[in-house]
């Protein structure tokens, strides 16, 4: 007769063994290896369309880029073996793609100086230097972070060097922090650099980190007015610090978007850890009162509503609505199947490399291409959310819960800016802009979403077996010598 298992959870193991998931990595090789054929063919198509000459070159660029992709493949296989096989092709297809439409940029862009008899040096080169520092520092976070939970231990420094980073430019003087009048970059004699593209990162590793430990206080509901449970006002201070800080940012830098993705990934994250509906409907009201404030305050936000309603009507003011007009021309001309890859005139646009490439975009390819494009976005958000969801401990929910929704409302900004959905906020499109500080930044984001992947699809460790106890009915009796006054043992 078998002598039944002590432990219930060791039982359950033995009688139903946990399934373990396959990793996928040949599935992401696959993927990555069709992500690059999608880049070379755009390529091809942008050489042939502005009449440059193709030659094998471009086969060894589409297998250079390859193999940058499958060492970053080979750290995930090594480090991260369950992390989510898609969203490392979705990256490489998006960052590919920016690539392509730069290079076909810097094209039109040199035809012009030629023949305005000036010197052009092409961005791309730089764009592709960036790229490859930007996947080494991916597998470096893989590497350093081995279990994300790691990072509550540094919560509050992450929080503290976050607002240090989003606030230094702005009192910094112009000379070293403004670029077309958004004081966001820290100019150094060999280098620029964003902060602010880092400090999202800081600032959502402090504030998941943070829910996690006051989860409690946000549930604790305050005065009931008209059947809703509003906070308590002593529970407030987190956002309304949250909203100080993002319209310090709005005033200060100038910066519209930056301040609508702070406060956007503060409120889902303080909704996914309450579940209560009330906390975004106060932050949306706090910041409404407060963009009022701004625009009757400060006339640069005030040029931005302007733009907005009507960008012909300030088609030649400086700083007007010359940008958001010549975008919303090219949008229209692209049409559904857009002019082609290399036949249309993105660089009738200002910006048309950073802030407005999706212009460019849906100029060349269409409607269906910038549909196809923001697909893509979703995929890579969906992925994350879905892995967010699944992870066993709190913070990586919410942790990966924010990286995931900034993704998809720094792309909600970008586009409904160049389409004249929302005031034009100067944002860059995470992978396909140029800019080294957004594409380091996103990569570090796209590194901890792996690490957060891989815990959620790494099966559970299987608990130690322990030795079998005979039941109490057959243990057999012992002999016990019990010691007596005098020193003499007597059986018992």
């Amino acid at each position: 007769m078998s002598t039944p298992l002590a432990d219930p959870a060791s039982a359950q193991f033995a009688t139903n063994p946990p399934r373990e998931l396959p990793k996928r990595r040949g599935t992401e090789l696959v993927l990555l290896a069709f992500a690059t054929f999608i880049v070379t063919i755009a390529l091809v198509l942008v050489e042939a369309n502005q009449e440059q000459e193709l030659t094998s070159s471009i086969i060894w660029l589409g297998l250079s880029y390859l193999g940058v992709l499958t060492a970053a493949h080979l750290a995930v296989r090594r480090w991260a073996p369950y992390a989510d096989p898609v969203i490392l092709p979705c990256v490489a297809l998006l960052n590919g793609l920016g690539l392509v439409m730069i290079h076909r940029i810097d094209l039109a862009l040199a035809e012009r100086a030629i023949q305005q008899g000036k010197e052009y040096t092409p961005d791309v080169t730089k764009q592709v230097l960036f790229t490859a520092i930007s996947l080494v520092l991916f597998v470096v976070v893989l590497i350093m972070i081995s279990d994300h939970r790691t990072l509550t231990r540094y919560g509050y420094i992450c929080g503290l060097v976050g607002i240090v980073a989003l606030a230094l430019p702005a009192v910094l003087p112009s000379s070293l922090s403004e670029v077309n009048g958004a004081k966001v970059w820290i100019k150094l004699p060999f280098f620029s650099i964003q902060p602010g593209e880092f400090a999202k990162i800081l600032l959502m590793i402090f504030f998941a980190s943070f829910l996690v430990t006051k989860r409690d206080l946000f549930m604790v509901a305050g005065k009931k007015i008209a059947g809703v449970e509003l906070p308590r006002a002593r529970d407030l201070g987190p956002i309304l610090i949250a909203a100080a800080a993002c319209l310090g940012v709005l005033v200060f830098e100038k910066d519209l978007g930056t301040s609508l993705l702070f406060f956007g990934v503060t409120l889902v994250m303080l909704y996914v850890a309450t579940e209560r509906i009330i906390w975004v409907v106060l932050g949306v009201g706090f910041f409404a009162a407060g963009a009022i404030i701004a625009y009757n305050l400060f006339t640069h936000v005030q040029q931005r509503v302007r733009n907005w309603i009507d960008p012909l009507a300030t088609y030649d003011d400086a700083g007007g609505g010359y940008q958001v007009a010549q975008g919303l021309f090219g949008l229209g001309t692209g049409g559904v199947g857009g002019t082609g890859l290399g036949a249309g005139r993105p660089d009738m646009v200002p910006e048309a490399k950073t802030d407005f490439i999706t212009t460019a975009i849906g100029e060349e390819l269409g409607f269906i291409g910038l549909a196809a494009m923001l697909m893509l976005y979703l995929i890579l958000a969906m992925r994350g959310m879905r892995s967010a969801l699944a992870v066993r401990d709190t913070f990586g929910k919410l942790l990966g819960g924010g990286l995931s929704f900034a993704l998809v409302m720094q792309i909600f900004v970008v586009v409904g800016g160049v389409t004249n959905l929302i005031p034009n906020t100067g944002i860059t499109a995470p992978f396909l802009s140029r800019g080294g500080s957004s594409l380091l930044a996103n990569y570090i984001l796209v590194a901890l979403l792996l690490r957060i992947s891989d815990a959620a699809r790494k099966p559970a460790a299987r608990p130690k077996p322990q030795q079998p106890q005979a039941p109490l009915a057959e243990a057999h009796t012992v002999m016990v010598q019990r010691p007596s006054a005098n020193g003499e043992g007597s059986a018992s």
